[in-house]
């Protein structure tokens, strides 16, 4: 496991999270990740700060007390609101507020928050200052290395001076411009080229504060190579449709709060992919996410809300196509129960006790 330290004003490091995504990292996908790690660093979905304001907050801001370490990412502009909302947030018990100055999306750009701000940064700077001096749990911002036409070299030094100063205990860098007019949020995830060699020298230049890498990473063992020299790493799309990864996850990262290191991976055996292969522990994930599963139908919630984000689990394990065509299609159907996630996992132990029985 890489060496562990304490930021003063963050978290044990070197620390891996689970970028927040817009109707992805919801509460049953947060509970369903916490089960394949202890460790990892949760983020919810982007909510933005008017609704915690106005809206039903038990709904927003609720979760399962396992999904901690758990981080609320807000999107806003109003440094008066922002601090409001992190205020309730933390009443809420969240570990961590983070601001959306990264998401290029048409819809957060008509409300003047997300990646625009990078065009911002005294109005980020003036919400960070506020949300600081409105809660003691730690301030963070997410964010791109500029946007449209900006020199990143310049956007990104200027921004992060600027949140420095104002008190952020983190900086997660999406590596990435944004652009917001011209491209789709899809086509921006690959145009234009990651620049990770700019948050590098980012980091050389703020040795004190704590610098995460996001935007790009695929795997396991390609964000520990990338993160040398950073303070963390921060996986999205890769880590939700190849949510088995996180089972390695803490066998190289320490718990974010606590500082705690597992040596129970020791003699566990891992893929190439990086997925645990003992199927005791996914007859036990089955057993829980079906119990789970059971409690949010009892209350009035459907299968599929929960087996929508458990689809990508299997990915190159024999048995995998039967296990997502169950989850994919029995999940949706009227009355579907827990019955249905035990037929998908089944499927992928029968078949891997047929190879196993072939070898």
């Amino acid at each position: 496991m890489a060496e562990t330290s304490r930021n003063s004003r963050y978290f044990n490091t070197p620390v891996f999270a689970v970028a927040p995504m817009v109707d992805w990292t919801d509460r049953h996908y947060r509970f369903f990740a916490r089960r394949l790690s202890q460790h990892a660093l949760l983020y919810t979905e982007m909510i933005v700060a008017d609704a915690i304001l106005r809206g039903d907050r038990d709904k927003l801001l609720g979760y399962d007390v396992s999904e901690h370490p758990l981080a609320l990412q807000l999107g806003g502009n109003d440094p008066r609101k922002m601090a409001e909302a992190a205020r309730i947030a933390e009443e809420f018990g969240y570990d961590e507020i983070n601001m959306n100055v990264g998401c290029p999306s048409d819809r957060v750009q008509s409300g003047t928050f997300g990646a625009c701000l990078m065009q911002e940064p005294g109005v980020v700077a003036e919400c960070v200052a506020a949300m600081k001096a409105a809660v003691k749990i730690p301030v963070t911002v997410k964010c791109r290395i500029g946007v449209d036409e900006q020199d990143p070299e310049v956007a990104l030094r200027d921004l992060v001076s600027r949140v420095a100063d104002a008190g952020t205990d983190a900086v997660w860098v999406h590596a990435r411009k944004a652009w917001l007019q011209g491209l789709s949020p899809k086509e921006n995830r690959d145009i234009p080229p990651l620049d990770y060699a700019l948050v590098h020298r980012l980091k050389v230049e703020n040795p004190n504060l704590f610098i995460g890498l996001n935007g790009g990473l695929q795997t396991l063992s390609q964000s520990l190579e990338e993160m040398k020299g950073l303070d963390g790493v921060m996986l999205g799309r890769a880590a939700y449709h190849d949510s088995a990864m996180l089972t390695a996850v803490d066998g190289f990262f320490p718990h974010p709060l606590t500082g705690a290191a597992i040596s129970d991976h020791d003699g566990v055996d891992f893929s190439e992919r990086g997925h645990r292969l003992d199927l005791s522990f996914w007859a036990e994930i089955r057993d829980v996410m079906a119990d789970y599963a059971s409690r949010h139908i009892a209350n009035g919630g459907r299968l599929a809300h929960v087996t929508r984000h458990m689809v990508g689990l299997f990915q190159g394990w024999p048995g995998a196509r039967r296990y997502r065509q169950i989850l994919s299609s029995d999940a949706t159907r009227q009355g579907a129960g827990p019955e249905v996630i035990h037929a998908a996992f089944d499927a992928v132990f029968e078949a891997a006790a047929a190879k196993q029985a072939a070898e």
